[in-house]
C-alpha cells in the first residue's frame, strides 16, 4: 500500500529523543524520519508532518496535536501516547484510555491507516519493575480500543530484544539509534510496505568493576534520573518551549 500524507503523533518516543542529528529540528533524526524516508523514496509527492513533543502526557498530546493532525488530511496516521502517565504516582488508567480511544476515533474517522502500539514490557529491568501491571493493564486496555477502530498495533510489549541495553539510549529512558531502526523496521513491517532497512550494529557494552558501575550509576542519576524527577517536582517538561519538528506536511530530509 502506497501512503503520501503520513502525521506522526506522540511524545519522546515519536519525536526521535535518543537518535541524534545536528543537522535535523530539534537535533533528532527517529524511528518515525526513518519510515518517512522509506514512504518518500519513491513518491515525489510525499509529505510527513511530526508534532510529537518530548515529555507531553496523553490529555497534552491531544489538546495540542490532534486536530491539527486531522486538518492536515492525512491518509496515515501513527500515535504514541501514555507512557508518561504511567510512570506518574497516580494515574487512572481506565479513563485515560477511555480518552484515548475517542481521539482514535477521530482519527480513524479521517480514513487514514491508523498505527499505535502497546507500551513496553519493563519487567527485564529493575528500573521499572514496579510499574509493569500498571504497563500491562495499560496494554490490554489499548488493543481493545485499537481493535475496535480498526488500527494497526506495533507490540511493543512482545519485542524482547529491546531488554537489551544496546538498544537504548544512555538515558536509559529512550532508544538509541539501534532502537529506533529496529523500531523503523517494526512499523514498515505492520504496514506491509516493502523496505531494505538494516539491524545497526549495537555498540559494544564493556565489562565495568563493581566501582566503575557505581560511578556509572552515580552518573546516571545525576544527569538523566535526577533531572527527571526534579521536573515532575515542579510541574515542567523536557518539551517546555519546544515546538513540533516539522509542523506541516513536506519532504523528509532523505540524508
Amino acid at each position: 500500500m502506497a501512503f503520501h500524507r503520513y502525521v506522526a503523533l506522540g511524545d519522546s518516543f515519536t519525536e526521535g529523543v535518543g537518535d541524534p542529528d545536528p543537522r535535523r529540528p530539534n537535533g533528532l533524526r527517529g524511528w518515525a524520519d526513518r519510515v518517512a524516508e522509506v514512504l518518500a523514496a519513491n513518491d515525489p509527492d510525499f509529505g510527513y508532518a511530526n508534532l510529537a513533543i518530548r515529555g507531553r502526557k496523553l490529555d497534552g498530546i491531544l489538546a495540542e496535536q490532534l486536530e491539527p493532525a486531522v486538518a492536515l488530511r492525512p491518509d496515515l496516521v501513527t500515535i504514541y501516547a501514555g507512557a508518561n502517565d504511567i510512570l506518574r504516582p497516580r494515574v487512572d488508567l481506565d479513563a485515560l484510555v477511555e480518552r484515548y480511544d475517542a481521539a482514535l476515533g477521530k482519527l480513524a474517522a479521517t480514513g487514514a491507516r491508523l498505527l499505535v502500539w502497546t507500551a513496553f514490557d519493563p519487567g527485564g529491568t529493575p528500573l521499572y519493575r514496579a510499574v509493569r501491571g500498571r504497563f500491562a493493564l495499560y496494554n490490554e486496555l489499548v488493543r481493545e480500543a485499537a481493535e475496535g477502530h480498526g488500527a494497526t498495533i506495533v507490540d511493543f510489549w512482545r519485542m524482547k530484544e529491546y531488554r537489551d541495553w544496546r538498544y537504548w539510549d544512555e538515558d536509559r529512558m529512550h532508544m538509541g539509534p539501534a532502537g529506533h531502526q529496529r523500531m523503523a523496521v517494526a512499523v514498515l513491517d505492520a504496514l506491509g510496505v516493502p523496505h531494505a532497512l538494516e539491524p545497526l550494529p549495537l555498540r559494544e557494552i564493556v565489562p565495568l568493576s563493581r566501582t566503575e558501575a557505581w560511578q556509572a550509576h552515580r552518573a546516571w542519576v545525576r544527569e538523566s534520573a535526577g533531572p527527571w524527577v526534579h521536573r515532575r517536582l515542579t510541574g515542567r517538561s523536557s518539551g517546555d518551549g519546544l515546538d513540533p519538528r516539522y509542523p506541516v506536511l513536506g519532504r523528509p530530509d532523505l540524508g
